[in-house]
């Protein structure tokens, strides 16, 4: 297991692969300043250059995932350059999440609201705490979460996303798996246990196809649907000339375990 702290996110990494980034502002309900933000840019800008890298979990301490932007930096600046500013760096992290050709797991404990409740839809995976909750609650306060409406209408049913959206209203982490924000629930002593064994699951893949698959993944949804099956007929020839690709089949035909 090797280690590194720069404070706000904690890194850790098995022999594995499985690298862990903890959100360390427990205080605060882990929110969003823009320390934060720009600490964990810098952990997933160096995770995407890492070939060891086979998963990346964002988890948090303390008793909540992350409460989302931090307010009362926001409210200290009340320009719209500086909101301009804040939101696009914010966009970046989110898409740095989505980019990363190893799956992401988010595993949540406590709340995660607004902006966190965004990084939450944004990983490729996730796992709750069956006491965790959920919510886009800016509205409460007479902002609508625009940005985190972006990756929760790509989540949830389109209804479903939307009433969370105008009510702020919390949903629990059961109600989450069956609408879709959250894979897997866990109980709370059991939650990193639930974790590594979904993570060991995807390590035991070969690291290629999820790379490749992962970015078709993402690319396929945004396109219609002969655009989709183009790209995917051609991201998957190239797969299977891939060594692993090739063994495995011949494997399966051969009968023979790999």
């Amino acid at each position: 297991m090797t280690d590194s702290n720069n404070a706000l996110v904690l890194r850790s990494q098995d022999a594995s692969g499985v690298r862990t980034l903890t959100l360390n502002r427990p205080d605060a309900f882990n929110a969003l300043s823009e320390a934060m933000l720009a600490a964990l840019q810098s952990e997933l800008d160096a995770a995407a250059a890492d070939d060891t890298l086979r998963v990346l979990v964002i988890a948090a301490a303390g008793r909540a995932f992350c409460a989302g932007h931090d307010l009362k930096e926001m409210r200290a600046e009340p320009s719209l350059a500086y909101y301009q500013r804040l939101f696009a760096q914010c966009t970046k992290l989110m898409l740095a999440v989505q980019k990363l050709p190893v799956p992401v797991i988010a595993q949540v404990q406590g709340i995660a609201t607004a902006a966190g409740c965004q990084l939450v839809a944004m990983c490729d995976l996730a796992v709750a705490a069956s006491d965790a909750r959920f919510a886009v609650s800016g509205v409460n306060l007479g902002l609508f979460c625009s940005t985190p409406s972006v990756a929760l209408s790509r989540n949830l049913p389109r209804k479903a996303a939307f009433e969370m959206l105008v009510t702020g209203d919390f949903i629990g982490a059961e109600e989450a798996r069956a609408k879709g924000l959250v894979n897997r629930v866990a109980a709370p002593e059991a939650l990193a246990g639930a974790v590594a064994t979904l993570a060991a699951s995807i390590v035991a893949k070969p690291q290629v196809a999820l790379a490749m698959g992962k970015a078709l993944f993402y690319r396929q949804l945004e396109v219609g649907m002969a655009a989709a099956y183009q790209d995917a007929g051609a991201t998957m020839a190239c797969n299977m000339m891939d060594a692993a690709a090739l063994d495995g089949v011949q494997a399966f035909i051969d009968k023979r375990r790999r």
